[in-house]
């Protein structure tokens, strides 16, 4: 399947009028790679951050941080998955980062607690977790961002001012899309920064449950994801 073609279920595949890597994509992550961000920081997630930096620091053991959380699914799996971990999702919208999921949770959850979802806005708080050199052993950015139209470019995360500071966190960086010339450019992006990063196809076994509600809907539209790791 191209990847300018629809398909049919629930869930529409990305449409782009790209042919391929974006053109500007080097000129653009080598630009912002020698750039200070300088944006001033949102208070809220001074505040947000301020608080978990406490308790990061005071954490004996493997943190995780799944960015762009949304209401959570990934974050509470993760935390289930990883026992001895402390797993931080983080999302920008209030609405999504206070639903209650657990009541209609895919899976049993009950006793699961070492976890910690906040609402904060991830340009900033990139940068605030840089700073502060938290100990992030794998670093998730699951769905959906991606943004497909070419002028779009810099609005996607590999193309955004904030991109130096995303590459540095995590001994691992794990992206999945549905998008695989999303992943591609990461994938290029990273490299720019000095980081090698592989593809591969998501497969759910049977039984399992996606990470995600969009890697759900993608799936039981037909559509195939993708995961790219970056070491």
């Amino acid at each position: 399947m191209s990847e300018n073609q629809l398909i049919t279920g629930d869930s529409k595949a990305i449409v782009t009028n790209q042919d391929g890597i974006h053109e500007n994509l080097t000129q653009v992550v080598e630009k912002h790679l020698s750039h200070q961000f300088e944006k001033p920081y949102q208070q809220h997630t001074l505040e947000a951050f301020k608080q978990l930096d406490e308790k990061v620091k005071a954490w004996q053991g493997e943190v995780i941080l799944d960015a762009c959380c949304g209401v959570g699914q990934s974050t509470r799996l993760l935390a289930k998955e990883n026992p001895q971990a402390l797993v931080i999702g983080v999302d920008k919208s209030a609405n999504r980062t206070n639903r209650n999921v657990e009541e209609h949770f895919p899976v049993d959850i009950s006793g699961v607690d070492n976890y910690i979802i906040v609402r904060a806005n991830l340009n900033d708080f990139y940068r605030l977790v840089e700073q502060a050199k938290w100990p992030i052993s794998k670093h998730y950015i699951l769905y959906p961002n991606p943004w497909p139209k070419s002028k779009h470019l810099q609005r996607r995360w590999h193309g955004a001012a904030v991109f130096p500071s995303i590459i540095k966190i995590g001994q691992q960086i794990i992206l999945r899309s549905n998008w695989l010339l999303y992943l591609e450019e990461f994938s290029v992006a990273a490299k720019i920064a000095g980081r090698n990063g592989n593809i591969n196809e998501v497969t759910l076994l049977s039984g399992q449950i996606a990470l995600t509600p969009f890697e759900a809907k993608f799936i039981a539209s037909g559509q195939q994801c993708w995961q790219l790791t970056v070491d």
